[in-house]
């Protein structure tokens, strides 16, 4: 499977797979409610329809860490991860799985040459495995089920 493939599969299973960016001057606290609002834990920074960067429970979590309350004032290019490791289209889900696994990260933005199409986390990974394995199993069980007898 492709994470073009996997973009897609996201689309029909997530109603409303928006892509939510924030500006790089934008407070993190409104960044903040704008992923509670949304229910996601991550948002892009993008600036005249480039993406600048990244911000995750991860980053929020740091700059907590490190800056604590006063961390609600910053702006989001304070606390973004720039140059976030990205993929391709035609990665394959193997290779999203590997990158995230080696850069200790969640969440992937996707790119075509240089244009934001999309983000992917592991939960859509994830996701994606589980469909392919109920799959499977149903296959299985109804070659089991239709195994002759006379073998």
């Amino acid at each position: 499977m492709t994470v073009a493939e996997l973009l897609a599969d996201k689309a029909k299973q997530v109603p409303a797979s928006t892509l939510f960016t924030v500006g790089p001057e934008v407070g993190v606290a409104d960044a903040v409610a704008l992923m509670t609002e949304k229910a996601i834990s991550s948002v892009i920074v993008a600036e005249q329809g480039q993406m600048q960067g990244l911000i995750t429970l991860r980053e929020i979590l740091v700059a907590l860490n490190t800056r604590g309350g006063s961390i609600m004032q910053a702006k989001c290019r304070h606390v973004m991860k720039v140059n976030p490791p990205t993929a391709k289209l035609d990665d394959s889900v193997d290779h999203l799985r590997s990158l995230m696994t080696e850069n200790h990260i969640t969440h992937v933005p996707v790119m075509n040459d240089t244009q934001l199409v999309g983000i992917l986390s592991f939960h859509d990974i994830a996701r994606s495995a589980i469909k392919d394995v109920v799959f499977e199993n149903q296959l299985l069980k109804q070659y089991i089920k239709n195994w002759p007898t006379n073998a």
